[in-house]
């Protein structure tokens, strides 16, 4: 079988691969037009990013087996396009999941408690105590939207922390030790943190919007490592200007580029996000560790070798 590696990766995916009979090829600088053009010699392909395989490639992609994605999203692909012409669709959530959720952690710790704004006044040699007296996790009720991987792996982490943990998922009877599965509105009346753990589709894009947001009863922490478009930035700003949202930790952004790889534009509700003490941002680097790197790749390789196993 030929694959086609479209992004960098760990190359334990190359060498791992090519001893188990495959022959690999790696372009990472063609375009779409280019990929498209030579996407037919191919009997899988591995992405991350870099390329979305719409309709309108895929249709070139008269051999082609498999997809895999070495992430956990997989809204790059046209899932219907790939189900309807037996393309197996492969993706690696099990590799990120505990540094998802080490930054989640990391994240609402450094935003509750000021760590980041205290620790730059000090450098500046300005010493604020009470100004900086944060909040603790120990009896918070945090809910989780969403419990797939990234879920379960929050609330394992919260386990040690006193928390009471809730979630709400579109599949039924999930719950386990960890956290108790709730409806929607009951999330929505007990939750002092909500977390987002959701792919992007057209019943989660902009999710978090004034309607969600007006329906929580209390005022509450919002962190979203899962994808920008879950959330709608002007009414998240809105929130943050009330109070009704005491503090968002936002690993991903509204205005990305579809690679993640840099933001599309500048707007007055990006800048404020920009510059609010509220906000705590990262650059889409929640699971982007170490560890992570290769446990992505590796389990990519498991699975494509088990589905197509090599004599």
């Amino acid at each position: 079988m030929k694959i086609l590696l479209l992004d960098k990766n760990h190359p334990l995916i190359t060498e791992q691969l090519s001893q188990n009979g495959f022959a690999l090829e790696e372009d990472f600088s063609s375009t779409y037009d280019e990929v498209s053009a030579k996407i037919s010699g191919y009997d899988g392909i591995i992405i991350r990013s870099r390329i979305p395989l719409d309709a309108n490639i895929l249709k070139h992609a008269t051999k082609l087996k498999f997809i895999a994605r070495v992430g956990a999203g997989m809204e790059n692909i046209d899932g219907d396009f790939a189900q309807k012409n037996n393309i197996a669709l492969i993706s690696s959530p099990e590799g990120n999941r505990d540094a998802v959720a080490e930054q989640v952690l990391g994240m609402l710790l450094v935003l509750m408690n000021r760590l980041f704004i205290a620790s730059e006044e000090v450098k500046n040699g300005i010493w604020k105590r009470e100004e900086n007296r944060g909040e603790e996790l120990l009896g918070k009720t945090v809910g989780l939207m969403g419990y797939g991987n990234m879920g379960k792996a929050v609330a394992k982490r919260l386990s040690g922390f006193g928390c009471k943990v809730i979630f709400y998922d579109i599949l039924p009877n999930i719950g386990d030790e960890f956290a108790t599965q709730v409806s929607l509105e009951e999330l929505q009346n007990e939750a002092d943190i909500i977390s987002l753990h959701l792919p992007i589709t057209e019943k989660t894009h902009y999710i978090i919007d004034e309607n969600f947001i007006k329906k929580v009863r209390k005022n509450f922490y919002l962190v979203n490592t899962a994808r920008g478009k879950n959330v709608k930035t002007k009414d998240l700003v809105s929130a943050i200007k009330s109070g009704k949202i005491k503090g968002a930790a936002m690993d991903v952004l509204e205005f990305e580029k579809s690679s993640f790889e840099n933001l599309e534009a500048q707007n007055p509700d990006l800048d404020f996000l920009l510059h609010s003490e509220k906000v705590l941002l990262t650059p889409h680097i929640a699971g982007w560790t170490i560890e992570s790197k290769e446990k992505l790749a590796q389990v990519i390789v498991d699975k494509i070798l088990a589905q197509f196993p090599r004599p």
